[in-house]
């Protein structure tokens, strides 16, 4: 029997669920459970009969947790002890010094990260260069040791000047700390410079440590036999067993899943470079994929920097789950505030009384009752008006007229996150393809296209669970740096290379530790470098060629900023990404055939005639139908507005294409009359992506 295989993504309104058995692909969607997430996951496994005792020997699950990132924006970690060098026991919270508002001179109180009382100094101080400014004595271990005890904290976080140059100091107190505590080092956590986002890394993986090892252990329990894996917020992933200790690196878990799902489903339609928005209940997550995921080392979750790897990415609070109010000034309102899974959109029938995007959509039209979920949760129409008729008489406006207003409130809101990751860092939009998913995502795609002047828009395959499908895409890896600051002059090829060499070592040693065979295990290397004098840098390909990755540095910050300088170049951090072969799911190949019937007829607001609605499961690959029209599947909608034109690939992805002009608007059979757009669904390989 082959292994079972099973991405789960647990959301804020939806735990989704991508089942690959034999073969075979099965999508699921089940109502979350904040306080116990593991009962949802529970629940759909049973409805996909996954929990037998032979299934279970047989089942890999990949998990996209939310445990870590709720804990962190709602304040609700473990009780955590700071250590530092005397002086700095204020580091967290003095920060930057950098206000959320700049022109506000008043801005509102916030309690440190830490309290006080949890701020512990002690010696061990190391200089830049690694010398030795105060000792560690048997007094400050012993003073430390009492002082825990004393306290009686779940997590201890270690943060050491220049630690990442000499870890002794941080070990030795790793070493005292009460057993049973957790414990986390900015030498192992992040060995790199700039202690105060490397110490508030290190007290953000211990704040939150504890939480995921403990729902990670109690969750492998339910599993019994089942092999276990969480998905990374970088978009490789680690066993659970190991997990634990790098809660860290989860805090973009579910995101992270999207983007990997948005890359694999992409390459398989021969298109790369994707401008990507997923839209689930709760909010949207926009980002950018140029072949490769796009990563950063500057983060933010909440208010907190998170200098680990991840995907780089801008969130704002616009789902189907945001809800819609008017102001004091009479001005229309959408989120941040959403609905969630409890109650829900008015339509959820489950108490909700305020209207949201998808009570909007559901108003319109666009969402049809019947169709969610498959049939099996049939949206209350009636409870959508009566929510949206409260707006609308706010508004002086008819309901559909105040669904509408909340639709372009909600897009506009999305467009801004999408110019953000696009024209706000020099990229031209119109170069990409946008590519949407999230249960919400369909909805929207061709609205947020034509905003921003792009006329080719991507809906993957499964996008309503794509986060979910892409944890089983997504390879194991890990992320490893070390900072060794130095002019680029003043270092050798054979120097870069020994440090990568030892990171290199770490990362191989971790993948063979989960069955990655060390011949699979591929390795990137970057470096990172900057201007003598700037505090900033930029990420580079090295290759073992100094002075190619000199030259490589002087374009990309040309491009990225408008000029180079005559400055000598300064080399601050190594960084290496060792991954395993790619996940085993392979998608099954779409037939070849004429327009599918069309399976109803509904009246969408704004159109005289009804509006066909398709099956996504009948789609033939290459077979062309054009808007306005619905595409109805299991676990979202997509809605094709006028003058643009839908060809399913290979594989199932609907690729879109903005025509000069509409045509055959809601006929029965499609035609390939008017303007086309290039498409290599021909190309693509029945075995994977990237064939030829």
């Amino acid at each position: 029997m082959s292994r079972i295989l099973l991405g789960v993504d647990t959301g804020g309104t939806f735990t989704d669920f991508v089942c690959w058995r034999n073969g075979e692909l099965r999508i699921h969607k089940v109502l979350s459970t904040p306080a116990a997430p593991e009962q949802a996951i529970l629940t759909g496994m049973a409805d996909l009969e996954l929990l037998s005792d032979e299934v279970l020997a047989e089942l890999l699950v990949v998990h996209g947790s939310t445990v870590a990132t709720n804990a962190v924006l709602e304040g609700k970690g473990v009780r955590t002890a700071f250590i530092t060098n005397r002086g700095l026991a204020d580091l967290l919270t003095i920060g930057r010094q950098a206000r959320a508002a700049l022109y506000d001179l008043q801005p509102p109180a916030e309690a440190p990260p830490v309290a006080p009382e949890l701020c512990l100094q002690t010696g061990g101080r190391l200089a830049a260069d690694g010398g030795e400014i105060e000792p560690l004595s048997r007094a400050d271990l012993e003073s430390l040791q009492r002082q825990l005890i004393a306290l009686e904290p779940r997590a201890v976080a270690i943060n050491l000047l220049f630690s990442y140059l000499d870890d002794r100091f941080e070990r030795a107190i790793e070493a005292v700390v009460p057993r049973g505590v957790f414990v986390s080092r900015s030498s192992a956590v992040l060995p790199e410079f700039r202690e105060y986002e490397r110490g508030m890394t290190t007290w953000l993986n211990a704040y939150v440590g504890p939480l995921v090892r403990d729902y990670l252990a109690a969750l492998s329990a339910e599993l019994g036999v089942a092999h276990l894996s969480v998905m990374q917020s970088s978009g490789g992933t680690i066993a659970a067993a190991q997990a634990g200790s790098e809660a860290v690196h989860m805090l973009l878990s579910g995101p992270a899943g999207g983007l990997a799902g948005a890359q694999f489903t992409g390459r398989y339609a021969r298109c790369e470079r994707l401008l990507t928005f997923d839209m689930g209940g709760t909010s949207t997550d926009v980002a950018l994929v140029d072949g490769e995921l796009q990563l950063t080392n500057e983060g933010h979750i909440g208010r907190f920097p998170v200098a680990t790897p991840m995907v780089d990415m801008h969130t704002i609070g616009a789902g189907g789950g945001s809800i819609a109010s008017v102001d004091s000034g009479g001005l229309l309102q959408v989120g941040p505030e959403s609905a969630g899974a409890a109650p829900g959109p008015a339509c959820y029938g489950r108490g909700g009384q305020q209207a949201t995007v998808t009570d909007a959509n559901l108003v319109l039209g666009r969402l049809q009752p019947a169709a969610f979920l498959g049939g099996r949760m049939r949206l209350d129409l009636n409870a959508a008006r009566d929510a949206m008729s409260r707006i609308a008489g706010k508004l002086d406006l008819t309901v559909e007229d105040a669904a509408l207003g909340i639709l372009r409130v909600a897009n506009e809101h999305m467009a801004a996150a999408l110019r953000v990751m696009s024209i706000q860092r020099g990229i031209d939009p119109r170069d990409l393809v946008l590519t949407s998913f999230g249960g919400a995502g369909g909805l929207h795609v061709c609205a947020l296209a034509e905003a921003l002047g792009m006329t080719q828009a991507m809906v993957p395959v499964h996008a309503g669970v794509l986060s979910a499908l892409g944890m089983l895409a997504a390879p194991r890896a890990r992320h490893l740096s070390q900072t060794c600051i130095d002019l680029l002059a003043g270092v050798t090829a054979s120097q870069i290379e020994a440090s990568m060499a030892t990171l290199i070592a770490r990362g191989r040693t971790a993948l063979t530790e989960e069955g990655v065979k060390a011949a699979d295990v591929r390795v990137e290397r970057q470096v990172d470098l900057r201007y003598h004098g700037q505090s900033y840098f930029l990420k580079v390909a090295w290759n073992g060629d100094i002075d190619a990755a000199e030259q490589r540095f002087h374009a990309l910050h040309e491009t990225r900023y408008g000029h180079r300088l005559a400055q000598p170049v300064e080399l601050v951090n190594v960084r290496v990404a060792c991954r395993g072969p790619q996940g085993e799911l392979v998608l099954e190949a779409l037939k070849h055939g004429a327009l599918p019937p069309v399976v109803d007829r509904v009246r969408v607001h704004g159109f005289q005639e009804p509006v066909p609605v398709y099956d996504r499961q009948r789609l033939a690959a290459g077979a062309p139908l054009w808007g306005p029209a619905l595409i109805t599947e299991t676990v979202s909608t997509t809605w094709v507005a006028p003058d643009w034109q839908v060809r399913p690939d290979q594989v199932g992805n609907l690729v879109l294409a903005r025509v000069a002009e509409a045509v055959n608007y809601g006929g029965d059979e499609g035609s390939d009359s008017g303007t086309e757009f290039e498409s290599d669904i021909d190309a693509v390989s029945e075995t994977g992506p990237g064939g030829t």
